[in-house]
C-alpha cells in the first residue's frame, strides 16, 4: 500500500471515529444569538488591547521609518540586531491596513501608520538598482549585504501583500504601483513555467540560486531555513495569499491566470487527500519531507477558501472539499480535546503529533479555521464549533498576558508558558490580529442569522 493509501486510510479512520463521537451527542443545539454576540465581545476586545493597543503606535519607527520588532515584556523598546526584516514590516503594514478598513472608529489611528509602513517599504526594501523586495536591511534602513545580495520569495509575497493591502485601504497610487511592480518581478524571475509554482532563492539579479554540490551539510535560506533549491509549502501559500490581496485591488487577466494557477497548485499539488500538506519539494514536485505542520493545514484551509472568493468561486466544491479535510485531519491528528489547542507537528502517518507545543500563531490560525468549519459545516456537525470554544478559552487562559498585553509565543501543552516571548522579528500582530477581525465579524454574522 502506497503513503499517500495509508494517510487516507489512517485520516478517513480518524474522522469516522470522531464525526461518530459527535453523531452521538447529534442532540447539540446550535449556538443562540447571545452567545454568538457575547464571544464576538471578546474577540474584539482581544483584539483591541492585545493587538492594536500593544503594537500601535509603540512600535512605529519615527526616527528611521518601519518599524521595530524587540521589545520587553511589559513593551519597552529593547536592543535590536536583526534589523528590519520584510516579513515583519510588510506584516504590521497588513494588519493597520486591514484592520483600518474594516473598524471606521480605528481609521483616523491606523491609516496613517499604514502609510508610513508603505513608505518603509518602498523606499527601503525594494531594490530601486534591480527590483523585487530585499529579504531585510539595517536597523536604520541602510542596504547590507547580510540581507541584499539575495532575493527570498517568502519574503517578496509579503511585500506584495503588505502594499496592495496599503492600497485597497488609503486608495495611494504608489502603494498600488509598488504592489504591481512587486508580481512582476516575480512573474519575470521566479515562476517555474515548466512544473509550476515558483523557485524561492534567487540572486538578487533574480537567477536561481543552487546548493552548493559540496557541501558537508545541507544548505538553508538565511533567516527562513527552508532548504535551499527546493519549493516549499510555506512560501508558495503565502504567496497564494498576496496575489488574493492583489487581485483584488488590481483584477489584471495576467494576474488572474497565475493566481488561479498557484489556488491550484497548493490545492492540487501541495495539499495531499485526506487533509494533509508536505513541507518541501523538489522543484519538479516530489516530496522530500515526512513531517505535516497542523498550523499551516488550518491556515491553508482559509487561504484556499479566500482565494476562491476573490476567484470568483466561493461555491468551488473541490476547493471546499480540500478545505475541510485540512481541518478535520488537523481535528484528528493534531487536535488536544483535553486542554483545547492544536499541537505544533507530527509526522505524516503518525496517529497523534510528536511534536505537543503550542505556538501562538497555530491556535490563532485554528480558532479562525474552526469558526469558518461552522459556519459552513456546523448545522450538521457540532464538533466545529464545541473544539472553536475550547480553542478560545485556551488562548484566553493560557496564551493572553491579561496584566502587560499581548499573548506569549509558545505553551506547553498543559497551557503553561515556555517562551514569554510576545515581539520578535516572527511574532507580529499578523496572525493572531487577522484571526480576531475575522471571527468577530463571523460571529455577528453568525448572530444575525441565528434564532
Amino acid at each position: 500500500m502506497t503513503a499517500r493509501a495509508l494517510l487516507a486510510l489512517f485520516v478517513a479512520t480518524s474522522v469516522l471515529a470522531t464525526a461518530n463521537g459527535a453523531a452521538e451527542t447529534r442532540t447539540d443545539a446550535m449556538p443562540d444569538r447571545e452567545r454568538y454576540r457575547q464571544l464576538a465581545d471578546e474577540t474584539e476586545a482581544a483584539f483591541r488591547r492585545h493587538v492594536i493597543g500593544v503594537w500601535f503606535p509603540t512600535c512605529v519607527d519615527r526616527e528611521h521609518g518601519g518599524f521595530r520588532c524587540d521589545f520587553t515584556a511589559d513593551w519597552k523598546a529593547a536592543p535590536s540586531n536583526t534589523g528590519k526584516f520584510s516579513v515583519f514590516q510588510a506584516r504590521m503594514t497588513w494588519i493597520t491596513a486591514e484592520a483600518s478598513r474594516r473598524r471606521a472608529d480605528l481609521k483616523d489611528r491606523l491609516l496613517p501608520i499604514t502609510g508610513h509602513g508603505a513608505a518603509f517599504l518602498k523606499d527601503h526594501l525594494w531594490d530601486n538598482d534591480r527590483g523585487g523586495f530585499y529579504w531585510g536591511v539595517n536597523d536604520d534602513g541602510s542596504i547590507s549585504s547580510e540581507y541584499t545580495d539575495a532575493k527570498v520569495l517568502y519574503g517578496i509575497s509579503f511585500c506584495i501583500y503588505g502594499a496592495a493591502a496599503s492600497h485597497r485601504a488609503t486608495g495611494d497610487a504608489d502603494a498600488l504601483k509598488l504592489a504591481q511592480d512587486g508580481f512582476r518581478w516575480v512573474d519575470q524571475h521566479a515562476r517555474d513555467s515548466t512544473n509550476g509554482g515558483y523557485i524561492e532563492y534567487l540572486t538578487r539579479d533574480g537567477k536561481p540560486i543552487e546548493p552548493d554540490p559540496n557541501a558537508r551539510e545541507p544548505q538553508k535560506v538565511p533567516v527562513a531555513g527552508f532548504p535551499v533549491g527546493q519549493k516549499s509549502m510555506n512560501t508558495h501559500i503565502h504567496l497564494l495569499e498576496a496575489l488574493t490581496e492583489l487581485y483584488q485591488v488590481w483584477p489584471d487577466p495576467v494576474l488572474r491566470e497565475r493566481f488561479e494557477s498557484l489556488r491550484d497548485v497548493v490545492r492540487d499539488r501541495i495539499c495531499l487527500e485526506p487533509g494533509a500538506m508536505n513541507l518541501y519539494f523538489t522543484n519538479d514536485w516530489r516530496p522530500t519531507s515526512d513531517r505535516d505542520s497542523y498550523g499551516h493545514d488550518v491556515e491553508t484551509a482559509f487561504l484556499l477558501l479566500e482565494a476562491s472568493e476573490a476567484l470568483g468561486q466561493p461555491d468551488d466544491a473541490k476547493t471546499q472539499r480540500m478545505a475541510k479535510m485540512l481541518v478535520d485531519h488537523s481535528l484528528a491528528a493534531g487536535w488536544d480535546d483535553e486542554h483545547g489547542g492544536f499541537y505544533r507537528e507530527g509526522k505524516m502517518l503518525a496517529s497523534e503529533a510528536d511534536d505537543t507545543a503550542k505556538d501562538w500563531w497555530v491556535q490563532f490560525e485554528g480558532l479562525n479555521a474552526l469558526l469558518m468549519m461552522h459556519e459552513l459545516y456546523g448545522k450538521d456537525d457540532p464538533r466545529y464549533f464545541r473544539a472553536f470554544e475550547k480553542q478560545w478559552r485556551f488562548i484566553v487562559d493560557h496564551q493572553t498576558d491579561h496584566e502587560r498585553g499581548g499573548f506569549y509565543e509558545q505553551c506547553a501543552r498543559d497551557g503553561k508558558v515556555v517562551r514569554a516571548a510576545k515581539a520578535q522579528r516572527w511574532k507580529e500582530g499578523y496572525h493572531d490580529g487577522r484571526a480576531l477581525l475575522n471571527v468577530t465579524d463571523r460571529l455577528r454574522k453568525l448572530a444575525g442569522r441565528a434564532n
